[in-house]
């Protein structure tokens, strides 16, 4: 018997005219995702699906026709090697089109998709690949192969989409010959897919993904068809997305966001330009020319980190303007959403602002963008209002992979910032006694993959408890507080909610890359901070430290100055209890690869306190 909380405050639901077009667009739903995906191309054969990255600068763009081609083919060869109806393919990859080609042909097979990180370490992929019983496994490069064909992992067969295999393992074939496979099964069986696909059932199972968490080994979350279908057409009803928009997806797509945008994509019809490499996001973007990019927190933070860096680099003059512009931006953004038009002063203030600064800024995102997507973790209010004063709005959401990612959406025109807007149509919300936010509808998942006992005390009465606190506003929107088990607690018997504290000081200071605020029974706050490269370099070129290292810079007495600063203007918004009255600078960045971040670039709190413990017990020195 769970002891969870009951449902106590009013529901927080979506726009009745979203829920009547919802209603409308379900009478004719499919009963799979590969018939969804299937519908897409005979829909429109000929309109773009994706673009990829060509030779040099160049983007080769395919209809969703040629989408078709490859994706029947992927999934016949996956019969032809013997898949069975809700056996699971494990995808190990970056995001590229391929990817989703291989994840659709899952589909259409009628299989279920694990989805691995290429990140993720030896032992997180064996533990993925067994509780998931996977047979096959497509992965992106040969030196991901010994991961997934370890002895002791269920894999039968590996499909390598980049090169060639080396030593003859009769396991291991390309991506290439498993489409030729495929070929060979649609000549003697035309209908093999499309009669795979027909046998699908709504409730079936779709994916296993497993929550790269915050600690310990991932949970498996079971996603029927059904949910991911839902995500699709509530999305579709919400209206702010149009055929003719050209999404950027670099996203992970073994992340539960990666396949919610993949969902929406498929009912709403429009196209994406598909590139894994973060590093080139940025440069890539004034040739893509996208309207809309789905993205985590850390991206904005270090766009505005790098736009502020750039200003001050040139000089005062600059700085003046790009005050003054962003200002005037900052004032007909903020009347805008409280539905005013700009007075006849402030509107021409602000086309002359457009002209020298505002513009200059959104030419840098190809010219073209509508909007901005935010979720995975929390997105500073001052970054957010940033970002809208300059013409790019940033509509924030949330969920969870136990929710399909996306259960809270900001809707374009009047976002309410500081918030993750209201919930999905649909979809039913309400906060339990405590502020635990809890969510019912088609969009959570099944279960927890072999793990009854956890199921049960997430799903009660039909209800997920998400682990969330929250408040619901006037308007209706839901404001994020924290993780319930992250809530802190000093020795004083204060509550202390750190990721709403982090999210500020990231909105404040430009150098950091991560903060992490520590504090839970001890008598005041500390924090860890990292540096975030970029920034800091340009930042020590200007107060003497052009040649020093990163770790010098970081011991350096002008940085811990300049982050006392920010640190002081952090706690001038904060009570007393909240503020931080220590902190450790690290000399080197939180990485995914050394188990501080997740994937979806997350801190992983428990992990980082641990390995820092003698940081943080210096900050509190006995006697």
């Amino acid at each position: 018997m769970s002891n969870k909380p009951v449902p106590a405050a009013p529901e927080c639901r979506a726009p009745a005219a979203e829920d009547a077009r919802l209603a409308e667009l379900r009478r004719t739903e499919p009963a799979s995702f590969g018939a969804m995906f299937l519908d897409r191309v005979a829909r429109t054969p000929g309109a773009e699906a994706y673009r990829r990255p060509g030779p040099g600068d160049t983007w080769q763009s395919q209809t969703w026709a040629a989408t078709g081609t490859a994706v029947t083919e992927i999934a016949a060869g996956l019969l032809a090697l013997g898949l069975r109806p809700q056996e699971r393919v494990a995808i190990m990859s970056g995001t590229r089109t391929e990817w989703i080609e291989a994840d659709f042909g899952v589909m259409c097979a009628g299989g279920a998709t694990t989805t691995v990180y290429p990140t993720g370490t030896a032992e997180e992929v064996a533990h993925i690949l067994t509780d998931s019983a996977s047979r096959f496994a497509v992965v992106e490069q040969a030196g991901q192969l010994g991961k997934v064909l370890a002895a002791g992992t269920p894999v039968e067969h590996a499909v390598l989409i980049d090169g060639e295999p080396a030593g003859g393992d009769p396991r291991v074939l390309t991506l290439a010959a498993l489409r030729a496979a495929g070929r060979e099964l649609l000549a003697a069986k035309p209908d093999a897919v499309t009669a795979a696909c027909a046998a699908i059932r709504p409730d079936d199972l779709a994916t296993l993904i497993y929550t790269s968490g915050t600690t310990g080994l991932p949970k498996g979350v079971r996603v029927a068809h059904r949910s991911w279908i839902y995500q699709g057409l509530a999305i579709e009803a919400m209206g702010f997305l149009r055929p003719d928009d050209l999404g950027y997806l670099w996203l992970p797509l073994a992340h539960a966001f990666g396949k919610a945008l993949l969902s929406c994509q498929l009912s709403v019809g429009f196209a994406f330009a598909v590139d894994g490499d973060v590093g080139r996001l940025v440069e890539r973007l004034p040739a893509v020319r996208p309207t809309i990019i789905p993205a985590v927190p850390r991206i904005f933070e270090k766009v505005y980190a790098g736009v502020l860096a750039t200003v001050r680099d040139g000089g005062p003059v600059t700085a003046r303007l790009f005050g003054w512009g962003v200002g005037v931006g900052a004032r007909a953004a903020r009347a805008r959403r409280q539905g005013r038009r700009p007075g006849p002063l402030l509107a021409a203030q602000h086309r002359l602002a457009d002209r020298l600064v505002l513009a200059r800024i959104r030419a840098r995102f190809g010219g073209r963008l509508r909007f901005f997507i935010s979720g995975a973790a929390a997105l500073s209010t001052e970054i957010a209002e940033w970002f809208d004063a300059v013409g790019l709005p940033v509509l924030e959401g949330y969920g969870l992979t136990e929710t399909c990612a996306t259960t809270f959406f900001n809707r374009p025109g009047r976002p309410e910032y500081g918030t993750v807007g209201r919930p999905l149509p649909g979809t039913r919300v309400t906060l339990a006694a405590d502020g635990e936010i809890l969510v019912r509808g088609p969009g959570v998942m099944q279960a927890y993959h072999h793990l009854p006992a956890a199921t049960a005390e997430t799903v009660t009465d039909g209800w997920l408890h998400t682990g969330d606190i929250g408040t619901i506003t006037e308007a209706g929107s839901l404001r994020l507080t924290d993780r319930k088990k992250d809530l802190i607690k000093t020795s004083n018997g204060k509550y202390v909610a750190p990721q709403t504290i982090e999210a500020r000081f990231k909105g404040i200071c430009p150098l950091a890359g991560q903060i992490v605020v520590h504090g839970d029974g001890r008598k005041y706050i500390t924090a860890l901070i990292d540096l975030d490269p970029d920034a800091v370099r340009g930042w020590a070129a200007q107060h003497g430290l052009g040649d020093a290292a990163h770790p010098e810079i970081s011991r350096s007495a002008a940085l811990l100055e300049a982050m006392t600063g920010y640190v002081d203007r952090l706690n001038a918004t904060l009570a007393p209890w909240e503020t931080i009255k220590k902190f450790q600078i690290l000399d080197h960045p939180l990485a995914v690869e050394g188990g501080d971040l997740t994937p979806s670039l997350k801190v992983r709190r428990r992990a980082v306190e641990t390995r820092y413990a003698h940081l943080l017990d210096a900050l509190y020195p006995t006697g």
